[in-house]
């Protein structure tokens, strides 16, 4: 009896998907819970998997298409073996359309461990064998590191001659050669988003800069032991979340919302942590983020990065979230006005550590200072709130026993 394989049910805030790429062909014999397409959403990209062993009769949907949940994908024969496998008429063979690469398919299929799909993208833009990629996850997990780490340069290596590149090059007015690339589901909506910020909020940017020479010093003095003892790196995160929190509890309209005529005064601390990828800039969430220790921060932030980089975020991950922490610092940026995240009504931009002349006690002195920055919605936070706001946060970074004393 045939078995209909179906979009798997999408978070209630998701209203479609995009099936960008299936990863067997009508005909293939799969195994139970092996990937059989990716569908990308807003935020993540999910996989569907094979409810059984069996033979993939039919595709009904091409790459490409928008799909709901509960959509009928393809008709999998659990009981035919693999010498039973018979061609699909050409008829009803769904061939996937130019914008998705077709040969994903023959990497997945020969892959010797499972891929995320971060890591099955890059295999695919290098046209990389995944069977020659060793696995460094769990259970011989592919990694997007482990793609990067190849040659692929390598023929042995190559699946996808340059000829058949998914993106042909269109001669431009002058003779010039340009590529025309479609964005992403998740591209379209950060764009989306951010026009969205710009139109429907006040926005507003105030900026401090803190000298983080306590912080510096006290991080030199323990990161050694913090990660003997806890597994995990001593960042300069969970010293911002600490602070960050702190100024929240002073000052709670930066943590509020805007709902109609109401402000939504929001008295937990979901504070949204800002990631790059190669998919572009997503949010994960920390939960209740005034519960956790500074240990509990770093764990909960290095997940996110592993979780990130092999595309693992779930949907719960990435939604909500009352306050945001970006750190364009990272990439070297000195100073920068971060745009709202809505419906939050505050974020902080974190930027680069440059050591810089500043007059302490009467004298000229050099100190590793970062400029912060702080958008915000002025419909419904002052400036006042605004400037106390970042005071707070810099006076504790300044003096991080203020973190324990509470003052």
């Amino acid at each position: 009896m045939s078995i209909e394989v179906k979009v798997p049910s999408l978070p209630e805030s998701v209203a479609d998907a995009t099936l960008v790429t299936w990863h067997k062909a009508a005909g293939d014999t799969v195994e139970r819970d092996e990937n059989l397409a990716d569908l990308e959403t807003d935020k993540v990209v999910l996989e569907v998997p094979a409810p059984a062993r069996g033979v993939l009769r039919e595709l009904r949907v091409p790459g490409g298409t928008t799909v709901t949940s509960g959509q009928l994908l393809a008709i999998l024969d659990p009981a035919a073996e693999v010498s039973a496998a018979r061609p699909v008429p050409a008829a009803a063979a769904v061939v996937p359309p130019v914008a998705v690469v077709a040969p994903v398919a023959a990497l997945a299929g020969r892959s010797a461990g499972k891929t995320g799909p971060a890591a099955r993208r890059v295999l695919q833009e290098k046209g990389i064998d995944a069977a020659t990629v060793q696995g460094s996850g769990p259970d011989g997990r592919i990694m997007k590191a482990d793609v990067l780490k190849q040659d692929a340069s390598s023929p042995a290596m190559r699946q996808v001659p340059a000829a058949q590149s998914p993106v042909s090059p269109v001669v431009a007015p002058g003779g010039r050669v340009e590529r025309r690339v479609a964005m992403s589901r998740l591209r379209t909506r950060i764009a989306q988003r951010m026009v969205e910020a710009q139109q429907n909020a006040a926005m507003l940017t105030t900026f401090n800069e803190v000298d983080l020479s306590a912080v510096m010093a006290l991080r030199a003095r323990y990161k050694d032991t913090f990660e003997s003892q806890h597994g995990v790196k001593l960042g300069f995160m969970s010293f911002f979340v600490k602070a960050a929190i702190e100024a929240l509890q002073r000052y709670p309209v930066v943590n509020a919302s805007v709902e109609g005529n109401d402000i939504v005064y929001h008295d937990y601390y979901d504070v949204g942590i800002a990631v790059s990828t190669d998919r572009g800039l997503i949010v994960p969430v920390l939960r209740d983020a005034d519960r956790f220790t500074f240990p509990g921060i770093e764990g909960a932030i290095a997940e996110f990065g592993r979780k990130a980089r092999e595309g693992a975020l779930s949907m719960d991950d990435l939604t909500g979230g009352t306050f945001t922490l970006t750190n364009g610092g990272v990439f070297g940026s000195l100073l920068s006005t971060p745009i709202l995240n809505p419906p939050q009504s505050g974020i902080l931009g974190m930027h680069k550590i440059q050591e810089r002349p500043v007059v302490v006690d009467g004298q000229v002195v050099a100190r590793p200072m970062m400029y912060v920055a702080l958008t915000y919605d002025h419909r419904i936070i002052d400036g006042r709130d605004a400037v106390q706001f970042l005071v707070t946060m810099k006076n504790t970074l300044e003096d991080p026993a203020r973190l324990l004393l509470g003052v």
